[in-house]
């Protein structure tokens, strides 16, 4: 967080591995399968915060690399289609629109998990950032993706504050691959993915 150039919770203390954090001004940009209640000069100022945060000095620590990835991507789908938990038509649709992701990048300085619930607003402007877990070297547009993960309607806001040319389907191939990977910890985890607005929702989206 130290870091990043973009407004984070000040550190109250820290005693490894728990970290306490103050807590941020304001309310989360949205939930996932709710509708977002904050405006579009809120999400473009989302959109801002990111472009601020991929122009700043990279982390001297590397995300995963494009095999890693890709290799992660084809076991969970073989996964989600031996375990019953998709039906294997949609889990091949998506895994196809997930290709186009899956090309070299330009590594920028990632959050890695940049989800409306973790990013805070007060009014029009972003009071901080939370969740910085796994925020590394990678690519810019998952990112974006992440933000507007279910949250389709407020893409073109996002991508006017980050104000740079975006490539639309690489943002939705993040989606779907986004999605395909997270659907199985979810069920595992006690969380539900086919609620309305959520992971599965995603992934039929694109069908």
């Amino acid at each position: 967080m130290a870091m990043a150039p973009i407004p984070t919770p000040d550190v109250l203390w820290r005693k490894p591995p728990v970290l306490a954090l103050a807590a941020l001004p304001g309310t989360a940009l949205g939930r996932l399968g709710e509708p977002s209640t904050a405006s579009p000069a809120a999400w473009a100022a989302a959109g801002a915060a990111a472009r601020v945060l991929h122009d700043a000095p990279l982390p001297p620590w590397p995300g995963r690399s494009l095999d890693e990835l890709a290799a992660h991507l084809d076991r969970e789908c073989e996964l989600l289609v031996t375990n019953g938990v998709l039906p294997a038509d949609l889990v091949t649709r998506n895994r196809r629109v997930a290709e186009a992701a899956l090309r070299p990048w330009t590594p920028v300085f990632t959050h890695g998990d940049l989800q409306v619930s973790h990013v805070f607003v007060d009014g029009d402007e972003i009071t901080g950032v939370i969740d910085w877990s796994e925020a590394s070297q990678g690519d810019a547009l998952f990112d974006l993706a992440i933000l507007t993960l279910g949250h389709e309607e407020h893409l073109g806001d996002v991508v006017a504050g980050y104000g740079a040319d975006v490539d639309l389907d690489v943002i939705r191939a993040w989606w779907s691959l986004r999605s395909l990977l997270a659907v199985r910890w979810l069920v595992e985890h006690g969380f539900d993915p086919s609620s309305p607005g959520c992971e599965v929702d995603v992934l039929r989206s694109g069908m």
